[in-house]
């Protein structure tokens, strides 16, 4: 089960950056001019989880494999990229095919580095890119009303249900506000998602920051908190530049380089997991001598469909699975002793698996 998190803004805002960052590798071009990357640059990144390697100590593991992450580099976006500006509908449907947008916006100052749009205003820039992935929703669900209202007229129930929510949609786009703000009663959600809009998919804005606003941000990141808490979304202050520093040094030399500029963590470890955070997304454990393993699922998933992220067969051989919760297997030191004191659990199929669960599932050949 993969799931992408893209990586979009207005050119030269430091997405490439960040990216290149993110897989530690200088795979996107970066340069001052826009429109640098044309193809989407795709990265599997690894979610940083302490627990993983505190599993693989205790069970004495041969390797820890951890949970991944996709992050998409898509290419700078213009105003006008809904009527294609700027290459912009190419772009527009890169976005289309990922699952949450994270926002890069400007919030540094530099003479050196052009902005198309002539000055530095992040919160303006996060306004262009919306009302564009707006307007580009309301194009493309305004082509599909035609075919649907003649099959409405042919008592066709679903077009009639699909309808309805298209025309949620559009009162919305039509007063300038994205779709994630419309309120989905429990049997809509999916029909919802499969309209596959961009402007409902979760948001995270990441201020790109210069070195010495990495800490306690500036007047540019006071913008774009006031507006993450008027569009109820997160945001993060980053510099792409101290990241990009970082990935170029050994491990043994992070540690050091991160304590003299008075950081606890690299950024992009808060982006990683605020991206898997905005997913909806937990992480499960299986643990044995070969391999400590984290796995991702959406929050909500139930045992069986848990043990489908690992292989379809044990979803559908499914018997039970044993639970371990990640405090007890820590705190009594392994398996052996949780299942010794009771704290290894047997549970059914309709088991919703918890983050930080170590998972044993059993099931039929």
């Amino acid at each position: 089960m993969g799931f992408k998190c893209g990586i979009v803004g207005m050119p030269n805002v430091g997405k490439s950056t960040l990216f290149n960052a993110l897989i530690q590798s200088v795979a996107a071009e970066t340069a001052n001019y826009p429109f640098c990357t044309i193809d989407p640059n795709i990265g599997e990144i690894s979610v940083p989880d302490l627990r993983l390697q505190k599993l693989a100590e205790i069970s004495k593991s041969a390797q820890s494999i951890p949970a991944r992450l996709t992050f998409v580099d898509i290419a700078g976006l213009v105003r006008g990229a809904s009527s294609g500006e700027g290459l912009g509908n190419k772009f527009l449907a890169h976005i289309r095919e990922v699952d949450a947008i994270i926002y890069v916006l400007r919030c540094f100052d530099d003479d050196e580095i052009t902005h198309t749009e002539g000055r530095v205003e992040p919160a303006e820039d996060a306004d262009i890119v919306e009302t564009e992935l707006m307007l580009a929703d309301l194009e493309s669900l305004e082509k599909r009303c035609s075919a649907l209202e003649k099959k409405v007229k042919a008592n066709d129930k679903e077009a009639k249900s699909t309808l309805a929510l298209i025309n949620k949609a559009l009162d919305l786009l039509r007063d300038g506000k994205p779709a994630s703000e419309a309120e989905l009663s429990a049997e809509e959600e999916g029909p919802w998602q499969r309209l596959q809009l961009l402007t409902s998919k979760p948001v995270l804005y990441v201020c790109n920051v210069d070195e010495d606003s990495a800490i306690t941000g500036n007047v540019y990141t006071d913008q774009i908190k006031n507006r993450s808490t008027l569009k109820r979304a997160n945001y993060l202050i980053i510099s792409a530049k101290i990241e990009a520093e970082l990935a170029l040094l050994e491990e043994a030399e992070r540690k050091d380089f991160l304590e003299a500029i008075g950081l606890q963590e690299p950024g992009l470890n808060r982006l990683i997991r605020s991206g898997y955070k905005l997913l909806g997304l937990i992480t499960f454990f299986t643990v044995g001598p070969k391999e400590a393993r984290a796995w991702t699922v959406v929050s909500g998933t139930k045992a069986p469909q848990a043990a489908g992220a690992i292989h379809t067969d044990f979803e559908k051989g499914f018997i039970r699975a044993e639970i371990i919760k990640y405090e007890d297997y820590v705190n009594k030191i392994g398996e052996a002793a949780c299942k010794e004191q009771g704290r290894m659990r047997l549970e059914g199929k309709d088991y919703m698996i918890k983050d930080g669960d170590i998972v044993h599932f059993r099931f039929a050949n």
